[in-house]
């Protein structure tokens, strides 16, 4: 890997590991859905100019139907999914259970006949299984069911998306979709916002995670992930995945000294070690990925 791509491999493994930090903060004083409708409208303001003068965002409305599906499987339901179950569980907490999102993808991938389950995959799935029983079992912390299974679905989305994509978008321009992708939800998200805007303006910090949120955590992370797949290739872009849910922890005990314990750092390392054993290539089909990531230039945007 070049300098360059060490460079931006670092920088992404860094913001996608914010965003969960920045949700816990600004949901103090934001609904889930204003946050939603605030960090979509931003990004896609700073996107679409730029997708217009590289002519890449008509393109994708060509195909509306599975655009408008990848805009809801990939950020406007778990968005607003995040951020309601960040009113109640830590941030760390949060960025360990999607971690699990590889796993899922290959029981998609396997489900629709994209894979088999080879010996190492079931392996993988099982490691998973137990280290995300881990996370979960001993740090509930008093959170209800109802923000933990919010998190699953998120993890779920975030699975069932990049197929979209791959299926139906895979072909379109990258810019173009995600700018598209985020003006649609934010669209979206007017009517829905607008009853449950805060009263006052929210405190500096609230803004600043919200201006985060969509400069750094959303436009400008996309456009240096693209840079980073035309310089290492989509496939070694996607280990990001892998290293994000690390950076949240780490961050929300550094910063909001959330609580850390032997549990969720047993099954964090289960359940990366059992997504890198699922989503190993096969054998017989030593060219394919299984699952997730999948090879599409467009990756998952993660919280």
């Amino acid at each position: 890997m070049t300098r360059r791509g060490l460079v931006l491999f670092g920088a992404m493994c860094v913001i996608w590991g914010i965003p969960y930090l920045l949700i816990r903060v600004a949901v103090r004083d934001l609904s889930p859905s204003a946050l939603v409708l605030a960090r979509t409208a931003i990004a896609a303001l700073l996107l679409l100019p730029i997708a217009l003068a590289r002519t890449e965002l008509w393109p994708t409305f060509r195909r509306l139907r599975p655009l408008l599906a990848f805009a809801a499987m990939e950020i406007g339901i778990p968005w607003v999914l995040l951020n309601d179950a960040e009113q109640e569980i830590s941030s760390s907490l949060t960025a360990l259970l999607i971690a699990a999102v590889p796993l899922i993808g290959v029981v998609i991938a396997a489900s629709t006949g994209g894979e088999r389950f080879g010996r190492e995959s079931l392996l993988g799935l099982a490691l998973g299984v137990v280290g995300v029983a881990a996370i979960v079992g001993v740090n509930v912390e008093g959170a209800g069911a109802i923000p933990i299974a919010e998190v699953g679905l998120v993890s779920v989305c975030y699975a069932v998306g990049p197929v979209i994509l791959q299926r139906w978008l895979a072909d379109l321009p990258a810019l173009g979709v995600i700018a598209a992708s985020l003006a649609l939800v934010a669209v979206a998200f007017v009517p829905i916002a607008a009853f449950s805007l805060p009263a006052e303006m929210p405190g500096g910090k609230v803004i600043l995670s919200v201006l985060g949120l969509a400069i750094v955590c959303t436009a400008l992370a996309f456009l240096l992930f693209f840079a980073l797949i035309a310089e290492v290739g989509s496939v070694r872009a996607t280990v990001i995945t892998y290293v994000n849910p690390a950076v949240a922890a780490v961050l929300g005990v550094v910063i909001l000294n959330e609580h850390f314990t032997t549990g969720m750092a047993l099954g964090f390392v289960l359940v990366l070690l059992g997504s890198v054993l699922a989503t190993r290539p096969t054998r017989t089909r030593p060219a394919e990925a299984s699952g997730y990531p999948p090879t599409a230039d467009v990756p998952s945007p993660e919280c």
